[in-house]
């Protein structure tokens, strides 16, 4: 590892640190070096709050240093007034003469300008220094500008023998089966923290009667998505209980309510791309899609997914409602006792 890789590392380490208050802006770290000893360090704590490159210089004590450093960032510095001025001004103002930048920023209201205008103002820029680790961290983000919908994580457990649920009656409804353990369900919890939005099916609300909140880590609480063709759900349910942001998906006129939002979309045409419009629209930048099995299988199908985590419980039903199918392999396997966790990436 050479010394920009070391220091890119670091405003990585950073970057972490605002995961789950930053979207829709991406996480971003940065370091100030002077003399190879860092000076000043800085990461985008909250949206609408100051960038990773305002809190790296003011945490500067002495800055005269600026004009004799090197800024390391993970993501371009911005070239735009949005909620806070352009960060690229504030670096040609302190005259700091060399810019180390992990990746470049899609978002069109830099993509390169911020670059482009540094380099004019005499500025030495290096771009491209842990590209790969640096676009993998903002994959949300880089995914929500170019792809132009929210990055799309599928979750869901399943035994052993390949289901996902057994075949319950109408009287079992109300009770989650349970298939993975304590531990992933604490990790389940703490993905719902780092994501938009979560969304759920009919028949998921109504066997399960899922609360879709964090109660098991400390974070922030996911906006909730249901789908409800005929508005046919009970009010008693966990998810119209008005007390997190849910988004329902139906194809009724519905009075909205507060922290309950009815959203009329056509159900005789592919709701999906309908719902992925809407999320985009709205800057819901992620969603876990915690469906059954229609639901998972449909976005598969279409390739609508980025990621998936699977988690394999050590248990057997013997028969019930299968599990769905990736047509890829597990790119890495995390063991959580007697659960096993697989991730898997979408190659496209």
């Amino acid at each position: 590892m050479n010394t920009a890789e070391k220091y890119m590392n670091r405003c990585l380490e950073l970057a972490r640190l605002g995961a789950g208050d930053v979207a829709p802006n991406p996480m971003v770290g940065c370091v100030i070096v002077h003399r190879g000893k860092i000076i000043g360090e800085g990461y985008h704590e909250k949206c609408g709050e100051s960038h990773a490159e305002v809190n790296a210089v003011n945490s500067v004590k002495n800055k005269e240093l600026l004009k004799s450093s090197t800024l390391y960032v993970s993501l371009e510095p911005c070239a735009h007034f949005g909620r806070t001025p352009p960060c690229s001004d504030l670096i040609i103002e302190h005259e700091i003469p060399e810019v180390v930048v992990g990746s470049i920023d899609p978002f069109a209201k830099v993509a390169g300008k911020g670059i482009e205008k540094m380099q004019k103002a005499g500025i030495n820029v290096t771009v491209g220094v842990l590209d790969k680790e640096c676009l993998w961290l903002n994959r949300r983000f880089f995914t929500f500008h170019q792809k132009k919908r929210p990055y799309l994580v599928l979750k869901w457990a399943q035994t052993l023998d390949g289901f996902l649920d057994i075949d319950r009656s109408q009287i079992a409804f109300g009770q989650p089966t349970w298939i993975s353990n304590e531990l992933s369900r604490r990790q389940v919890h703490k993905q719902r923290s780092e994501e938009a939005a979560i969304l759920v099916g009919t028949n998921t609300a109504l066997k399960d009667n899922p609360t879709l909140t964090v109660r098991e880590w400390s974070g922030n609480q996911p906006k909730r998505l249901l789908l409800d063709r005929k508005n046919r759900l009970s009010e008693k349910l966990f998810l119209k209980d008005q007390k997190v942001p849910t988004i329902v998906f139906t194809e009724e006129n519905v009075e909205s309510k507060q922290n309950l939002q009815f959203v009329k979309i056509d159900f005789q045409s592919n709701i999906l791309p309908q719902i992925l419009h809407w999320l985009h629209e709205n800057e819901i930048q992620s969603v876990i899609i915690e469906g059954g099995l229609h639901l998972l299988q449909s976005f598969i199908d279409q390739n609508l997914w980025d990621e998936a985590h699977v988690y394999y419980g050590n248990t057997f039903f013997v028969k019930g409602v299968q599990a769905p199918t990736l047509p890829v392999s597990p790119v890495k396997t995390e063991n959580m006792h007697d659960t096993m966790l697989k991730f898997f990436e979408n190659p496209g």
